[in-house]
């Protein structure tokens, strides 16, 4: 069992959140993008970014991505929310020639099939364009395949955007889901209005803790077509109720689709966002946390697992 290193709270000024929060609680993406860490919470309409580097009492800065603010109480804000449970890096594309971040619904209501692109500079910062997406076309043919879509995870490796589908005790699949990148990037960047067809899509079997199946809630890039995910045992029956979490795992899945490593986490944290990078022989891997209260602050954690 691995025991992850504390390295921050997502602390706010609570002068600058609309509903005068001191932290982030919800925290659902990871992405590092040079010396800028970014991360999306499912019940926020803006961006939390900070520098990785900066002092952990240091408050993230936000960045809005959706007009209008959320409700207060957590049962209709959880009925509006746009439900950013995904965080990408994408490349350079038309429109974006430094590449751009993707934050994406879940798709587990009408509501939740939004998504926007931010637009970054040379040095990987935003420079204020942000898109917006309506996802419908790219979930509509999901649909056919999952009777409870529930995007959680999304990244670019080998000339594919692979999207992360987190199964449930009712549906208990878990997939990726693999688009190829050449036909995807006309659509996002406006180019195209028909979107494009998964190329693939890949059971992954990930297990359960104690019974409750693992979801999968976020994944990164390795080489090779490799890459690193995290999960956790959430006791609900679909992708719109909350449960206890059971445990949590992080994991890498290897070039041919099958888990390479599992790892549980010691203290079960409900791990939704991930980052990582190679050190040596050893993977550093940066994960995010969101406990489904409004009053606890999401946690930024860090481990090492083997390299592959």
């Amino acid at each position: 069992m691995l025991v992850p290193r504390v390295l921050r709270r997502l602390n706010l000024d609570a002068g600058l959140h609309p509903r005068g929060q001191t932290h982030l609680s919800a925290a659902s993406g990871l992405v590092r993008v040079g010396r800028m860490l970014y991360v999306v919470a499912d019940d926020e309409h803006h961006l939390g970014m900070f520098e990785e580097a900066a002092p952990p009492a240091t408050p993230l800065a936000l960045l809005r991505l959706f007009d209008g603010d959320l409700p207060h109480g957590k049962k209709n804000r959880k009925a509006a929310k746009p439900d950013l449970e995904t965080l990408a890096y994408l490349p350079p594309l038309s429109g974006f020639p430094h590449g751009a971040l993707l934050a994406m619904g879940s798709g587990s209501r009408p509501n939740r099939e939004t998504g926007v692109m931010l637009a970054l500079d040379a040095h990987g910062d935003p420079t204020g364009y942000i898109a917006a997406l309506n996802l419908v076309p790219l979930y509509a043919p999901l649909r056919d395949r999952f009777s409870d879509l529930n995007i959680e995870g999304a990244f670019v490796t080998g000339g594919e955007l692979r999207l992360l589908q987190r199964g449930n005790q009712r549906d208990g699949i878990n997939a990726c889901i693999r688009f190829d990148w050449n036909l995807l990037a006309p659509w996002l960047a406006g180019q195209r209005t028909r979107g494009p067809v998964a190329k693939a899509v890949s059971s992954i079997v990930v297990g359960d803790i104690d019974g409750v199946p693992l979801g999968l809630t976020d994944g990164a890039a390795l080489s090779a077509g490799a890459w690193v995910f995290c999960a956790v045992a959430e006791n609900t029956s679909d992708s719109y109720q909350d449960g206890a979490c059971a445990g949590a795992v992080v994991g890498v899945v290897g070039p041919d689709g099958t888990v390479q490593q599992r790892h549980a986490l010691q203290r079960a944290p409900k791990v939704e966002g991930i980052a990582v990078q190679s050190a040596g022989a050893t993977l550093v891997v940066t994960l995010v946390t969101d406990a489904d209260d409004p009053a606890i602050a999401s946690e930024l954690l860090e481990l090492v697992l083997p390299g592959i």
